[in-house]
């Protein structure tokens, strides 16, 4: 054969079989495709309204916020928030849950955070409610917005999008009132002066002179993913929030755990937390708007909305009940009944519960917590976590951060990450929270093991 005839007959032959990897892999990517679901890939448990909470490393807002009454005034909000999973179709959240009156909110934007309030150029994007730019949120109203296509986020899987966070941004019309929000955020997000009008639009940070350590009216982002995608919630109160951790370091021991997760299962697994610092599993049994309660509403109360409102729920790590201790004197036998009813619940829906072992704070500096008598009753809720066998597994971060022999945390996980000077004895660390997040079997996460078709004999 001439030599032209086959370089022609290679460059065809080579023409198939590209042809036929194309088709071999579009074929299972539009299967694929028609198997989604949407997932929480970020989420934060609401409070308030504003400013009672338990807020960290906040800075100064009586200019930002001048009278809690009124709330934000005119005002842009630019809220920077992680996601767990990155996906091409994203929605929000919104909600008006502890507000006392109708909140106006429109120019809404999300896009790639660069840096502080800077947007990546080209990444900022509208964001509709039915297709509308305004929306309206009765108080105790929550709400998604329409899904919102990602160009820069086509394949979930980018290295380049680990650890990169959005910047979603809105605008209050008028006054807000009474403002839900999360308190303790330990993430900087940025504000505008009152009645500076909207902003949403803009690429850089010039008209967001103010910052907050807090995230208000944004409660979820979820991400549309494959449907064997596994979301586990962190259940707690301030040591799943992250006192004590870093600012802007993303180091509590959820966000430990989602790392390790995503290393050995891809992005198969997302983590979300749902801790509110000052939560208890019991108390306050009366919370509402009108009376608001800085640890935000019990647990067996939120569960409800923060648990079982998490998109694509499939496992929960519950760590909680020194606050019911510390700060409520409850008895053992009442958290510990708290504990049965929760976990009842979260089987009934066909959610795991993974248990976690309450850490010291034996001789704390806060309040009544390092009593001998609040030690007591943890350690009586400790050994019914270990040794009650209803739930489908334990985490004893207890036994990573003790000091055996003072009965208080480890030294080295007293000092405060971010504010320095002495720890409280109450609150772990960085390392701390690096000890907790390690200390998790993963393999109770482990999301199911791919189908297998058996081969024919």
């Amino acid at each position: 054969m001439p030599s032209s005839a086959a370089a022609a007959v290679g460059r065809l032959l080579t023409l198939v079989l590209l042809l036929a990897v194309l088709l071999a892999a579009a074929g299972p990517a539009r299967a694929a495709g028609a198997e989604q679901k949407w997932v929480a890939t970020w989420a934060a448990s609401v409070q308030g309204p504003y400013p009672v909470g338990n807020p960290s490393a906040q800075p100064d807002l009586k200019f930002a916020f001048p009278a809690a009454e009124t709330g934000a005034v005119d005002q842009t909000f630019r809220l920077i928030v992680k996601p767990d999973l990155w996906g091409s179709r994203i929605r929000l959240r919104f909600a008006n849950t502890y507000g006392t009156r109708p909140i106006h909110l429109d120019d809404f934007h999300v896009g790639l955070q660069a840096s502080g309030g800077n947007l990546v150029r080209g990444s900022n994007q509208a964001v509709t409610f039915g297709g509308k730019r305004e929306l309206t949120l009765a108080p105790a109203q929550s709400t998604l917005s329409d899904p919102i296509d990602f160009k820069f986020a086509t394949n979930a899987a980018n290295p380049m999008l680990v650890g990169r966070k959005l910047a979603v941004s809105f605008h209050i019309i008028g006054e807000s009132g009474p403002m839900t929000w999360h308190a303790k955020a330990l993430t900087t997000s940025y504000v505008t002066a009152q009645k500076a009008g909207a902003h949403g639009k803009d690429e850089n940070d010039a008209a967001f002179p103010f910052t907050t350590a807090s995230w208000y009216f944004l409660d979820a982002v979820e991400a549309m993913a494959p449907a064997d995608t596994m979301v586990v919630a962190a259940f707690g109160d301030s040591i799943t929030d992250g006192t004590a951790s870093t600012l802007n370091g993303d180091d509590r021991w959820p966000d430990v755990l989602s790392r390790r997760l995503h290393a050995a299962y891809g992005n198969r697994v997302v983590v979300v937390n749902e801790g509110i610092g000052g939560n208890q599993v019991l108390g306050p049994t009366d919370y509402s708007a009108s009376k608001p309660f800085a640890g935000g509403p019990p647990a067996l109360q939120r569960m409800e909305r923060d648990v079982f409102g998490i998109a694509g729920l499939s496992a929960v790590i519950w760590l909680e009940g020194i606050n019911d201790f510390g700060a409520a004197d409850a008895s053992a036998d009442a958290v510990i009944a708290g504990y049965r009813e929760g976990v009842k619940r979260l089987h009934d829906r066909g959610i795991k519960v993974v248990m976690a072992t309450l850490t010291s704070s034996l001789k704390s500096t806060n309040g009544n917590y390092g009593a001998d008598s609040v030690n007591d009753r943890r350690e009586a809720a400790n050994k019914f976590i270990r040794t009650a066998g209803i739930f489908d597994g334990v985490v004893d971060f207890d036994a990573v951060t003790l000091d055996k022999s003072t009965g208080t945390l480890l030294p080295e996980f007293q000092p405060p990450s971010t504010a320095g000077g002495p720890g409280d004895l109450l609150h772990p660390n960085r390392a701390g929270y690096q000890a907790m997040g390690n200390a998790i079997d993963i393999k109770l996460l482990a999301p199911p093991m791919p189908h297998k078709v058996a081969a024919k004999p």
